[in-house]
């Protein structure tokens, strides 16, 4: 069964910050579930999230809709290292708790953090997939990374663009 993972920008790196109101990001929000739905519809039913904040998030919540409407749907949550969203601020790790606990599967990468931490969960996604949807904007990181490495491994990428 073909593999469908996600990469996009954390919410720092995006035009309207954790603004997830505005009108950029409701549009890229339906565009992350369009895809999904395009890509479910193509015969993808396994998707595996890396759980980061901002696009991950997002790509998570529109497969976790879709899956309401088709259950044979699995979701992997791809977890860097134990304490991921220890960090962040309350309402968005209850959000990534949330999540995390839909997901049919936590595959929890490594225990603590390293300076490699995040690349590996990427590689790991790549690795696994046979489609990564990616929102990017050209800028410098992992998300960078990560589609040189899907490249690298003949993944096949469907690109979102990132309204500024």
């Amino acid at each position: 069964m073909p593999v469908c993972t996600f990469t996009g920008h954390r919410s720092a790196k995006l035009p309207w910050g954790y603004d997830e109101d505005d009108p950029r990001c409701l549009d890229l929000k339906q565009r992350i579930y369009d895809t999904a739905e395009a890509v479910y519809s193509a015969g993808f039913k396994d998707f595996i999230c890396g759980m980061a904040e901002g696009c991950d998030l997002y790509f998570c919540e529109a497969v976790m809709a879709l899956r309401e409407e088709h259950p044979e749907i699995t979701v992997e949550a791809a977890i860097p290292f134990s304490g991921q969203a220890d960090r962040w601020p309350p309402a968005q790790k209850r959000r990534y708790e949330r999540l995390v606990s839909e997901c049919d599967r936590q595959t929890l990468l490594q225990t603590d953090y390293t300076p490699g931490c995040m690349m590996n969960r990427n590689r790991y996604m790549v690795d696994h997939a046979d489609l990564i949807i990616a929102c990017y904007d050209g800028q410098r990181g992992g998300t960078l990374n990560t589609l040189r490495y899907a490249l690298e491994k003949d993944v096949r990428i469907l690109h979102l663009s990132i309204d500024s």
